[in-house]
């Protein structure tokens, strides 16, 4: 029989001396024949005569490679291992636009200021118009070996206008050009953000007003506390969502100022105007004239970043604690909403089941906007002051964080809008939980009962309920009495989710009045037009 397997060299030999109480056993292999040969075969002379062809067109490479526009110092080129590792283009690319934008303003600002030519600031600006348009159009050649946006930009405008370009780098650094896109960039998110906030909060009113005066259990510790309208729930939301909203303006107001000047962190001896470029570039903080006082600090931190990525954070748990209660509230055991079908996913081997997979995506991806802000937060805990390197790092959380809560936001809203809640299903839910016993409390404190002793009595009236089998309002005045005298024909008009639903009045409260002002508020300040 011939063997599948025949190995191209012979095999090593057994050393039939050694000897043994057993007979040795070498278990056996199954190998596909190709698998095989490629897997013991020796190279052969053409294969090795390739290794060495590939690393001759290798070191060929190494002596081609790009110079480095900061390579006058340097003998040698960084080795590739070094320059895949240091490389952050394949990431920082996102950052072109606002690339562009701080060279436009520069260039013209060291025109205005006489260190370069006009001539030299147009042919500049022409070039960068004709940069920016290859980029948009995909037609752009992002290089490695450029290292980052700035330096593949520079190159690519050296590459196009020659001489003049390398004037746009005076009285500039990396340092200062980075920190100055990564603001310009924060600055655009933030506005991106506010405008989801505001579309999801829209959504979360619009259904506020569609469930009018649907009441449901509210809950503390997951257990059923008193009845609180529907409406006055998803306004809890609107409310949290309103303060995210602040929390990303406020550090728009304080990461609003421009950097651009400070060079690598000393500033410069040129005669430049930095409060020109950063008019140019829409910085408005009211503080300094716009423009970053101290030259290290601009350079320095990104204490921006992690007040974003904290703003974002908090967004994230705001919105996860609205999947959880939905994803909740849209299983068997609940049965209070139903997702439409185009906000809902089945399972590949359950055919009856309908799932609320993206807001459980929402409560999970949440864990990614934590996760980054951490990873900043102990990127930057020990950086001795002015630029290291290791702030290269803080870019990719950050693009992660934005395009993850923009994600959260947009299909958040999507599932607002395509969820019906389950209108019989909360009224028959209603009555267990003895939802109105604070309001009988409240009731006894009318009487002139202090609370404490209301809250007894309370109690005790709840437990004989519980040994009855029945709910609060199902007990007759008779037995109530007998649990106190304080007790009157009136008590049944605070019983029942209903009736207790209307005695709340507290400002802020679920009685339907403070609804409904509440919602007029929020319906006024959103622009919600009715017929919409």
């Amino acid at each position: 029989m011939r063997c599948l397997f025949e190995p191209s060299i012979a095999p090593l030999p057994i050393d039939r001396s050694i000897s043994s109480p057993r007979k040795q056993s070498i278990p056996s292999r199954r190998f596909s024949p190709s698998l095989g040969r490629r897997r013991f075969a020796l190279p052969r002379a053409s294969e090795t005569m390739n290794c060495l062809r590939v690393e001759a067109s290798s070191e060929e490479k190494k002596k081609d490679k790009e110079g480095k526009l900061w390579g006058g110092r340097f003998e040698e080129s960084v080795t590739d291992a070094v320059e895949r590792f240091s490389e952050s283009v394949s990431f920082d690319k996102q950052l072109y636009k606002h690339d562009i934008m701080g060279s436009r303003a520069h260039a013209s600002m060291l025109a205005q200021q006489g260190l370069i030519t006009i001539s030299d600031r147009d042919t500049i600006l022409k070039g960068l118009d004709e940069i920016e348009k290859k980029i948009e159009a995909g037609e752009f050649d992002w290089r490695a070996d450029r290292e980052d946006v700035h330096m593949n930009i520079e190159a690519a405008l050296t590459d196009m206008i020659g001489e003049p370009a390398k004037k746009l780098h005076t009285a500039r650094s990396r340092n200062d050009q980075v920190v100055t896109d990564l603001r310009l960039w924060c600055r655009d998110a933030i506005d991106r953000i506010l405008a989801r906030i505001r579309q999801l909060q829209v959504a979360l009113v619009r259904l506020a007003v569609k469930n009018e005066g649907l009441i449901v259990p509210g809950y503390t510790h997951l257990q059923r506390a008193q009845p609180v309208l529907l409406q006055h729930l998803l306004l809890s939301y609107v409310e949290q969502m309103e303060r995210d909203a602040g929390r990303f303006a406020d550090c728009y107001v304080r990461l609003n100022f421009c950097p651009l000047g400070a060079c690598a962190l000393a500033g410069t001896g040129l005669p430049i105007d930095r409060f020109m470029t950063s008019s140019a570039l829409g910085f408005t903080a009211p503080m300094r004239n716009r423009a970053s006082y101290n030259s290290i600090d601009a350079v320095s931190d990104r204490d921006f970043v992690l007040e974003f990525l904290s703003a974002n954070s908090i967004a994230a748990i705001h919105l996860s604690r609205l999947g959880e209660e939905w994803v909740l509230w849209a299983s068997e055991e609940f049965g209070f909403l139903t997702p439409s079908d185009s906000v809902s996913t089945g399972s590949s081997i359950m055919p009856q089941k309908k799932n609320p997979d993206p807001m459980e995506l929402v409560r999970g991806k949440s864990a990614r906007v934590v996760g980054n802000l951490v990873t900043l937060l102990v990127l930057c805990k020990g950086l001795p002051q002015a630029y290291n390197r290791d702030l290269q790092e803080d870019k990719e959380p950050l693009f992660d964080s934005v395009k993850t809560i923009m994600g959260m936001l947009e299909v958040t809203s999507e599932f607002a809008q395509n969820i019906t809640f389950n209108r019989e299903r909360i009224q028959r839910a209603l009555p267990a939980g003895h939802l109105d016993a604070t309001t009988l409390a409240d009731y006894l404190v009318k009487k002139g009962v202090p609370f404490r002793t209301s809250h007894d009595i309370v109690g005790r009236s709840v437990a004989l309920c519980i040994s009855n089998n029945c709910q609060l309002m199902e007990l007759s005045l008779d037995k109530l009495k007998g649990v106190s005298p304080a007790f009157e024909d009136d008590v049944f008009e605070f019983l029942g989710a209903e009736n207790s639903i209307k005695k709340f009045c507290s400002y802020g409260s679920t009685g339907s009045d403070c609804v409904a002002e509440q919602l007029e508020m929020w319906v006024s300040k959103l622009g919600i037009d009715d017929d919409q």
